[in-house]
């Protein structure tokens, strides 16, 4: 075993593993690998978008030119994410080896993959199908948060919704209203169309996404290490191109306004305040980022109170007068459990004991505990070092913006790795902020976390797979992927226990409260 470990190490360490321009090829082959399965038009993986009237993308050649086998696609999409991950790790230790390239050429080799992979039709889930059905309502001055795409299309034909796919179709709206708004103006522009419909979506997803790589770089400011890490952790991530622009999902809409947040940290808490707010009009759950920059600002009452009546405004008239049953609607996913996260396996031990409501309570109880134990431990382990742009003497522990980025980033991967149900695009929320940090071991956590969650769904549509493709991909899922995510778990707490393993104390104002009843006790 020893000489195995030995050997593993001494392969790692070899210069190709630290060689950037190899890393850059890997990246690259494993996008051309997915262009190729998306071009080749509707298969297994690839969405069916019905017809085409114009000549906007998503292009892909005409049906029944190329038919790719499941056996095809598949196998190619897991080697392409093989490639890409093991790009994005060799560029990472490159970095960590001194590698400084231009980064404006970095950006733009980001930035052509993901507008690229925009063009081609979404793979391997429906949920923009789902996007396109929620606007569809709208245009038809239908309520999305009460009616879902079903009801509409069992009763009579509609060219959009007829078209969506399950498990999703008797599902209302779980979005927030701005995400409604963006389904709504998606529809409108598709004009009844789906291909056109999810070809804005998709427009959707990319803008944003090359924004938070240029908002990102641009908060990294004159230090080239950074900017390095923000570009090949955002918009030259191969996991995220994949996950959020192969998928067309809607991830990068809604950070984009909490990176903006983030940006004006330092600059206006008000406008900070403003950013997070609009981004939980989008999704709730990056009430992880608002609680960051609060915590950023909680030794300045003042900037505290900005903050929060900026960021409350957003909400108020979103959730207050456009869509007070939005915020209902959001909780309808709560209690469900992702195939490939870590807690099937404890759900197919406890339902045959308990039931399956409480099994699922106990298991949604138990992540939120994980959660606050992981969210310790991270915070005991992961660097300190000040994002750039204050001077290089001043204490990250007192820069806003240093402590909001690291919280965010403590918080979103805590939530990430412990929670139920757990997706890959979910994973941008983490990658952006740690793109601002220096390297530590959470990178590498979350490549393979990605790698396994993004493998995992390439078989994710509820189409019909032959019974050893269903076979084949629920060991990756259920055994492998599953176990991956608790190998994370156990990865993180080994980290913790080896750096001090420091445990909570009582915070100093309980402290002192306690010293006077001590003292006359004694």
């Amino acid at each position: 075993m020893t000489s195995m470990v030995a050997r593993a190490r001494d392969i790692v360490s070899a210069p190709w593993a630290r060689n950037p321009r190899l890393g850059l090829w890997l990246i690259v082959a494993g996008a051309v690998l997915i262009l190729a399965v998306a071009a080749c038009g509707p298969s297994s993986v690839a969405l069916r978008l019905g017809p085409r009237i114009d000549y906007l993308p998503p292009w892909y050649l005409k049906v029944g030119t190329i038919q790719l086998s499941e056996w095809v696609a598949v196998p190619v999409l897991w080697l392409a994410l093989a490639l890409g991950t093991a790009g994005l790790w060799i560029c990472w230790r490159a970095i960590n080896a001194d590698w400084r390239p231009n980064n404006r050429r970095l950006f733009l080799l980001g930035a052509v993959l993901s507008i690229l992979t925009s063009l081609v039709p979404p793979m391997t889930s429906a949920d923009v199908l789902m996007y396109a059905a929620y606007g569809r309502l709208q245009v038809l001055d239908l309520n999305p948060y009460d009616i879902t795409p079903a009801e509409i299309f069992r009763q009579e034909y509609d060219p959009v919704l007829i078209l969506t796919e399950r498990p999703w179709q008797d599902t209302p709206s779980v979005y927030g209203p701005l995400a409604s708004a963006s389904q709504w103006l998606a529809a409108w522009l598709g004009n009844g169309n789906m291909h056109d419909t999810v070809f804005w979506l998709q427009m959707f997803a990319l803008l944003p996404f090359l924004v938070i790589g240029a908002l990102a770089v641009v908060m990294a400011h004159d230090d080239r290490k950074i900017q390095t890490r923000a570009i090949l952790f955002t918009v030259l991530n191969p996991l995220m191109i994949w996950s959020v622009l192969a998928g067309a999902h809607n991830e990068a809409f809604t950070l984009v306004f909490a990176i903006v947040g983030l940006f004006f940290m330092r600059r206006s808490p008000f406008l900070a305040g403003l950013g997070i707010g609009i981004a939980g009009t989008v999704k709730v759950s990056l009430v992880f980022y608002g609680i960051a920059m609060a915590w950023g600002y909680r030794r300045d009452w003042r900037k505290l109170l900005q903050l929060a009546v900026g960021a409350a405004i957003p909400l108020a008239f979103a959730y207050g007068l456009l869509a007070p049953g939005a915020l209902l609607s959001a909780g309808r996913n709560t209690g469900y459990i992702s195939a490939g996260s870590w807690a099937p396996w404890l759900q197919w031990a406890l339902t045959p004991v308990i039931g399956d409501v409480l099994a699922r309570g106990f298991i949604a109880s138990a992540g939120w505990v994980m959660m606050a134990a992981v969210a310790w431990m991270l915070s005991r382990v992961l660097p300190w070092r000040l994002v750039p742009g204050v001077p290089d003497d001043e204490d990250p522990r007192r820069d806003p913006l240093t402590i909001a980025v690291r919280t965010a980033a403590i918080l979103t991967a805590a939530w990430l790795v412990t929670s139920p149900y757990t997706l890959s695009w979910y994973d941008l929320t983490t990658w952006v902020p740690l793109g601002l940090m220096v390297a530590s071991r959470l990178d590498v956590l979350m490549m393979w976390r990605g790698f396994w969650l993004s493998v995992a769904y390439v078989t994710g549509r509820s189409v019909e797979f032959s019974d050893t493709m269903k076979g084949v991909s629920g060991f990756v899922r259920d055994v492998l992927c599953s176990g991956a995510q608790l190998l994370v778990l156990v990865l993180i707490v080994s980290w913790w226990w080896t750096w001090g393993h420091e445990l909570p104390r009582s915070p100093g104002w309980m402290r002192r409260l306690r010293r006077p009843v001590e003292a006359t006790t004694g």
